[in-house]
């Protein structure tokens, strides 16, 4: 029988406490609000320990610790990231390793007034000048066939997870669309995203800038995914601290400090694909809480890789809030009117280019 959550954290501070030298004491962890993480402050040292509970890209730990240490590092050029302090590899102690960054001291964005932040934010990211070394983030030569494929190998557990056949049969059209954007020639502009810029990923600091605090799958792709990811339902009411529903006029508004924020030519190449990359990144999204409702029943003993989203690695609460999330998504009323942001946008990207 695999170990709760609490036993899980109590080893991880024993573990910590050891590889950094300190009073046990002193390591205090924060509530259990992410599935992938647990966050625990140092002190009064003003960093934090990252410690992973699985890898959301199925690498392996030290892979996935390397990785992650790479995100922060890349995106640390654009002011909006935590610090990375130090990479603690795994040992039989502290299997999946850990990154100590930056502790960030903020509120949890307030939507929309906080909207033109997270904008900004994005857009310091979006704007770092690319290297020719990428590795050993995902940088694949086709960021739409990429993620459309991640999307197919999700879209496999949509006949597995109880679906109402309204909410599948919606699905199912929607892959249909996505599919005739992916058969299209044009390929959007590449810079770094983070793939992960749902609202409840950010802290508004003390100076007003948004922090985009929980940096794993970031990697070379479409800036209009982190946008989508950033404004879509799915996310924005996905944590319950800077929930909100925005109507269409709002994520207009968001879309355009975008792209007054970032280079001119950044903006010309990304502003036809902000509606084909929403319904993508929407598909990704969906497909991912059908995949989540199949997945997190197994229990860690029977995961064979380390993406595992057995429900025992989290909190009961935590647990509880993703479900409900995840049951609104995979509602057909709600998918009904998400699809309502794209319905009437023409999908036909007639130039643009990718580097």
């Amino acid at each position: 029988m695999s170990e709760g959550p609490q036993s899980r954290i109590d080893g991880v501070r024993g573990a910590l406490a050891a590889r950094l030298s300190v009073d046990v004491g002193t390591l205090k962890p924060l509530a259990d609000t992410g599935l992938a993480h647990d966050h625990i402050v140092i002190g009064e040292t003003g960093k934090l320990a990252r410690i992973p509970k699985q890898s959301q890209l199925d690498l392996s730990a030290e892979e996935n610790l390397e990785y992650q240490a790479a995100c922060f590092a890349r995106a640390g050029a654009s002011g909006h990231v935590p610090r990375l302090h130090n990479v603690l590899m795994p040992d039989a102690a502290l299997p999946m390793g850990a990154l100590v960054v930056d502790q960030i001291k903020g509120r949890s964005l307030s939507l929309p007034d906080d909207l033109g932040a997270m904008a900004d934010c994005l857009a310091a990211i979006h704007s770092i000048p690319l290297d020719d070394d990428r590795a050993p983030l995902k940088n694949p030569p086709d960021t739409l066939m990429d993620t459309f494929t991640e999307i197919l190998i999700q879209s496999a557990f949509v006949a597995r997870a109880g679906l109402h056949p309204e909410s599948e049969a919606q699905i199912r059209l929607e892959l249909q669309g996505a599919g005739r954007t992916l058969a299209q020639a044009a390929r959007p502009v590449k810079t770094l995203i983070t793939f992960d810029a749902h609202p409840g990923n950010y802290l508004l600091d003390e100076c007003g800038r948004a922090i985009l605090v929980d940096l794993e799958k970031a990697r070379y792709g479409a800036p209009g995914f982190d946008l989508a990811h950033a404004s879509l339902y799915t996310s924005t009411t996905w944590n319950v601290e800077s929930s909100a529903v925005l109507s269409h006029d709002q994520v207009a508004a968001f879309h355009d400090a975008w792209l007054s924020a970032v280079p001119a030519e950044l903006a010309e190449a990304t502003a036809p694909w902000l509606m084909p990359l929403r319904q993508m990144m929407w598909l990704w999204s969906v497909t991912w809480c059908a995949k989540w409702k199949v997945r997190s029943l197994e229990g860690s003993e029977h995961s064979s890789s380390t993406e595992n989203w057995s429900a025992e690695l989290s909190e009961d609460a935590l647990i509880a809030h993703v479900a409900d999330r995840v049951n609104d998504y995979l509602d057909p009323e709600t998918i009904a009117q998400v699809r309502t942001d794209w319905a009437e946008q023409d999908t036909t990207i007639m130039s643009a280019s990718a580097s």
